[in-house]
């Protein structure tokens, strides 16, 4: 009997454990720049940058004519990757923020530029209502890093490259690279303008920098390589998706 009554407090004992367990909060890894971290008027700075690039996307996908076939569904799809590449976090020891790929790159090659930076404000404010990734006050600085900064310069430097005359592959790696290091490039200046006192600037803005070198430098070379590969798929079985210039750097 006493081993019955004994058996029967441990296994309530445990449960409770395994109950209290679950119920815990945990450190959440906040996704992009976090809610609430960058001052008010360094927050509204970035909303008003950001706010043009989002209309100018807006109207270059709306003037895309009903005869273009496939490609707003095709913007859809290229969205939807931006999203889920873009939801991988990595923790980086920098107050606010995690490392994760982002995929601005090739969806700037396959979309545009404009067009990148719509479909990723749309991504961002998707995870900031509701994954708690980002937030609502530092969604202009996140549009602005990741599909301002991102996008525009990896489309210039796949148009660069190739005029250069090398191959859309090797364009298309260079492009996911320098979107993806570029990104956080803006992230890494809008927290050290956002938070660093006088004098302080450069010396933080160096060490996030730093910081996030152990996780993007490697998540910026997997972009290349993922771009390429995608770009060299897409357009060996629907060449029509990609844009007439990017066909013209693989010929």
């Amino acid at each position: 009997m006493t081993i019955t009554t004994t058996t029967r407090r441990a296994a309530r004992l445990t449960a409770l454990a395994l109950a209290g367990l679950a119920l815990a909060p945990e450190p959440a890894l906040a996704m992009h720049i976090s809610e609430g971290i960058l001052p008010a008027p360094w927050a509204l700075l970035w909303y008003a940058v950001a706010a043009p690039f989002v209309w100018m996307g807006i109207r270059t996908l709306n003037q895309c004519s009903p005869g273009a076939g496939v490609f707003k569904p095709f913007v859809g799809l290229v969205g939807a990757a931006v999203f889920i590449i873009s939801c991988m976090p990595i923790p980086v020891p920098v107050a606010g923020t995690t490392a994760h790929p982002c995929g601005v790159g090739l969806a700037a090659i396959l979309v545009g530029p404009w067009i990148t930076t719509l479909i990723s404000s749309v991504a961002l404010a998707l995870q900031a209502l509701f994954l708690a990734h980002g937030g609502i006050t530092t969604l202009g600085a996140n549009i602005t890093s990741m599909g301002v900064f991102g996008p525009f310069a990896a489309y210039a430097a796949f148009r660069l490259v190739m005029a250069m005359g090398v191959s859309g592959r090797a364009a298309a790696f260079t492009a996911g690279v320098v979107g993806d290091w570029v990104t956080y490039m803006g992230t890494s200046l809008f927290l050290a303008l956002g938070l660093s006192g006088p004098g302080e600037f450069w010396g933080m803005f160096a060490g996030i920098m730093v910081a996030f070198v152990p996780t993007q430098l490697p998540l910026g070379i997997l972009e290349g390589f993922v771009s390429a590969g995608a770009y060299e798929f897409i357009r060996q079985r629907r060449p029509e998706l990609i844009p007439t210039q990017a066909r013209e750097a693989a010929a």
